[in-house]
């Protein structure tokens, strides 16, 4: 399936119909629609999805390899804001930095401190999630659970990170109750971040919920959500 082939449409359909889902999600939950948001992730789609989600009003767009990233990102003169939701290696951050106005995947000081350095070089801080294994599977990235405060701490010395909340990946599964003990856990451990004062004031985002699960993360507190295949799915696709 070529998602850049779908019509504006089609797009737009998937959009109505998503939209749905999160205000009743939101009903269920308490929670108001407008502290939630949406990442429109078209890593495996061309500069032409990317121009379609930007003119049907999805600001937000998720990418996470630069260079998948980096001829949409040129094609459309930097519109939109972008999010880095991969792993982000250290040597990449100065293709990103300057570009992606956040980056999602922050689990290492050596990252942080080359974030650091090319932020001060451009005058720009960088917003930051700091990625938590909060799952434990061996093929997630991010920090152990019991590390995020002292590594909040140590980032909290670099005055062009900014950490803004918390992101994790739940384990791939059809059911997406399995994911809620992980969207439950997280927001504890930002929680708890902030009842330690670790960074010196407090974060309130928490960066989960993909195509499969969202409903349940916002019920369990996401404020953005990483949505790609629900969002460009071609009619009478499930």
């Amino acid at each position: 399936m070529k998602k850049e082939g779908l019509a504006m449409d089609a797009i737009s359909s998937n959009l109505a119909a998503v939209e749905r889902r999160i205000q009743a999600a939101c009903l269920r939950a308490g929670r108001r629609r407008e502290d939630v948001g949406i990442i429109a992730v078209t890593k495996y789609g061309s500069a032409d999805l990317t121009a379609k989600m930007l003119q049907l009003g999805m600001t937000h767009i998720g990418e996470n390899r630069w260079q998948h990233a980096q001829p949409k990102w040129e094609a459309l003169g930097g519109q939109g804001i972008w999010h880095f939701i991969g792993h982000l290696q250290t040597n990449k951050v100065k293709d990103v930095v300057g570009k992606f106005t956040y980056i999602h995947s922050l689990d290492r000081m050596s990252l942080a401190t080359e974030i650091q350095r090319k932020a001060e070089a451009l005058g720009e801080p960088v917003r930051c999630f700091i990625q938590v294994n909060v799952s434990g599977e061996e093929s997630k990235y991010g920090l152990p659970p019991q590390e995020l405060v002292p590594f909040a701490r140590q980032v909290s010395k670099l005055d062009a990170v900014q950490v803004v909340g918390l992101m994790t990946m739940a384990p791939l599964d059809r059911e997406a109750e399995v994911a809620r003990p992980v969207f439950r856990g997280l927001r504890k451990l930002r929680d708890e971040l902030n009842e330690a004062g670790a960074l010196g004031y407090e974060v309130r985002h928490l960066s989960v919920g993909m195509s499969g699960d969202f409903e349940v993360a916002i019920e369990e507190g996401a404020t953005w959500l990483r949505l790609g295949s629900v969002l460009c799915k071609q009619e009478g696709q499930a």
